[in-house]
């Protein structure tokens, strides 16, 4: 069930929308205004925002230019209703970002159709998202905006191991129940015990990223992982359970016992010497997810070393090439590949190549 989230300190519009919309049983209806609404669009990112200009406890154009500009609320359907008729408030409105604009007085039934309009377009983008969260161009957009902050904040990237084996055994339909799994997990752990601002994204597959302040990383990750280890277990078998591993074959088609899915988080706590941009965050993600698997089960790593020293990693195993080449971490937030630095010439040569490195390099 959706919510719609009605921004006003009267029931002009809000009681319309109860009286319709949740006696069809699909969607509820919230009615809030000033900060209030702020902090719950935030918190809880409504399907849909209807915005009454006229009386919304506060400065409605500020309250737009906030969700706007904030990486979990940018994307939310907004309707405008307003008493201002001239087309110099209409077209503000659009500039700023407003999806729909409807003038006082209104027919009912045409807000009622406008308001669904928007809820089958969000429905239309849902059907081929596997979770509901922020994806990747809202996590890519997030951390651009932080780059460009004065303030401290850490990015957390959550990867779940052995996940192939966990999909080819039990299917894709619990591998992506799994999945959900995780993104509730990240929602509720940041909504308890994280910050207002916080970000929770799902870039992609089984990788999620979390963008909070240094002092919450530690505690978000140690809760994160604990949820997970306890809420986890019943997606196995007993006797897959009991023995710790899944069995199933390896890449070569040879029976072998993978352990079970666990969760490595890696934490790059963004301070002035270790990034300046995008790429360098994304190298610096690459080296602590790294770290992070390497760990015993479920333990995650704090990355605290500059760029440059991303440089500087053997290769875990021999290649053809070299065997001491440095390593190269080429990622686009998980969805990456690592390169030597006289293979990075030819990284861009096309899709086989790529895959071929892929496999060699990236277990």
């Amino acid at each position: 069930m959706g919510n719609v989230l009605v921004v006003e300190d009267n029931s002009l519009i809000s009681r319309i929308l109860q009286k319709r919309l949740e006696s069809d049983g699909d969607h509820t209806v919230t009615v809030l205004h000033g900060e209030d609404a702020v902090q719950f669009a935030l918190r809880k990112m409504p399907q849909l925002i209807v915005i009454n200009m006229a009386n919304a406890g506060g400065d409605g154009e500020q309250f737009i230019q906030r969700l706007r500009t904030h990486a979990r609320t940018m994307y939310i359907p907004i309707i405008v209703v307003s008493a201002a008729n001239d087309p110099g408030a209409k077209v503000r409105a659009f500039r700023m970002g407003v999806d729909d604009y409807i003038v006082i007085p209104f027919d009912a039934e045409e807000l009622l159709e406008r308001v669904r309009t928007q809820l089958r377009h969000v429905q239309q983008v849902m059907l081929s998202r596997l979770i509901d969260l922020p994806g990747a161009l809202q996590v890519e957009m997030t951390i651009k905006c932080k780059l460009t902050s004065q303030e401290p904040w850490s990015l957390l990237y959550l990867d779940l191991d052995n996940f192939k084996a966990f999909n080819d055994t039990y299917g894709f339909l619990a591998g992506n129940e799994m999945i959900r799994l995780v993104g509730r997990i990240c929602r509720r752990v940041v909504c308890e015990y994280g910050n207002v601002e916080d970000f929770v994204g799902h870039v992609g597959g089984d990788d999620f990223v979390v963008v909070t302040t240094p002092d919450r990383a530690r505690l978000l990750s140690c809760r994160i992982i604990a949820a997970y280890k306890e809420l986890s277990q019943p997606f196995y078998r007993p006797e897959d359970l009991k023995r710790g591993t899944i069995s199933g074959v390896d890449r070569k088609g040879r029976p072998y016992q993978f352990p079970l899915v666990s969760l490595s988080i890696g934490i790059v706590n963004n301070l002035p010497y270790l990034a300046h941009s995008l790429q360098e965050i994304s190298y610096l993600v690459a080296e602590a997810k790294r770290n992070a698997k390497r760990s015993s089960d479920n333990i995650y790593y704090i990355s605290s070393r500059g760029v440059a020293d991303c440089f500087e990693q053997p290769l875990a195993s021999p290649l053809p090439l070299s065997a001491s080449a440095s390593v190269l971490p080429f990622t686009a937030l998980g969805w990456g590949w690592e390169f030597s630095k006289r293979e990075l010439a030819h990284a861009f040569c096309g899709e086989e190549a790529r895959s071929d490195y892929e496999v060699r390099l990236r277990p």
